[in-house]
């Protein structure tokens, strides 16, 4: 969008803080269809990689807003940043944080599937995934499997913010229902409830939901080419080894967010 000349750059009030391949660009995209909203279309990183250029380089970044705008930017590996909970309370301790989370498994393929097309000739998903495949001992360590482990990343945040400033938006219903998930954001927000289902049609192409208006334009939006890429075959045993892996982090999660995402359900449509 254009960035008007009137206005001025705040810090952001909200961050996208993860998770990586969630959906936490379909979400940028569909929260800045709503007027009230500002936000930085790249990600930052500044409380991972650029922390040490200050808040002033930060605030710079920052679009330009008016009175009762809500400035937002989103840099998913902040959520698995062992410092970010700290600096971000330490910028803002109200600042409300926005995790987007997917079943892990699925997660870890489509995290694979990005690096694959960047360097085809990395080892075999299944390589990386085991630390001894004749033990099925999956390798933890792997940041495809790592980034999954959600309870463990969250635990460190708790230790700065409470729950009621953490909204946990599902990926897979952001798919399925977005308007739902939409009104849960705008809601956490304290926005009015502008993006709704008129604002999204389904790609049959693409196979997920399309904003029709976006910010400034009049063309449909769809995400761009590397969204929505085709997985590679795995083998059905390291997605069940995958599973039993995650399965007690996941409860885990679920009693710590006191929502369940529902990721044990799938054994059956798998």
């Amino acid at each position: 969008g254009t960035t008007p000349d009137y206005g001025e750059q705040r810090l952001p009030q909200a961050l996208i803080i993860g998770v990586k391949k969630g959906g936490t660009r379909a979400l940028l995209e569909a929260i800045r269809a709503h007027p009230d909203v500002r936000a930085v279309g790249t990600e930052p990183h500044f409380f991972d990689r650029n922390y040490e250029k200050g808040l002033e380089w930060y605030r710079n970044v920052m679009p330009k807003t008016l009175d009762g705008q809500i400035t937002m930017e989103k840099t998913p590996s902040y959520f698995v940043t062992n410092e970010a909970p700290r600096r971000i309370h330490c910028m803002a301790k109200d600042t409300k944080l926005i995790v987007v989370v997917r079943n892990p498994v699925t997660r870890a393929i489509s995290d694979y599937t990005q690096t694959l097309s960047k360097k085809p000739e990395i080892p075999t998903f299944e390589v990386l995934a085991f630390k001894n495949r004749t033990l099925g001992l999956i390798d933890a360590s792997w940041s495809a499997i790592r980034i999954g482990i959600y309870a463990l990343h969250l635990e460190n945040w708790l230790q700065y913010f409470p729950l009621s400033q953490i909204l946990f938006v599902s990926g897979e219903r952001l798919i399925t229902d977005p308007a739902g998930e939409m009104a849960k954001v705008q809601d956490f927000l304290g926005l009015k409830r502008i993006v709704t289902e008129k604002h999204f049609y389904f790609n049959k192409t693409k196979g997920f939901p399309c904003l029709k208006k976006p910010e400034d334009s009049s063309a449909p939006r769809c995400l761009g080419k590397s969204k929505g890429r085709t997985h590679p075959k795995i083998d059905p045993d390291v997605i069940h080894r995958l599973r039993k892996f995650y399965k007690p982090f996941n409860v885990m999660f679920y009693q710590m967010t006191g929502q369940d995402f529902q990721w044990e359900q799938e054994e059956s449509d798998k």
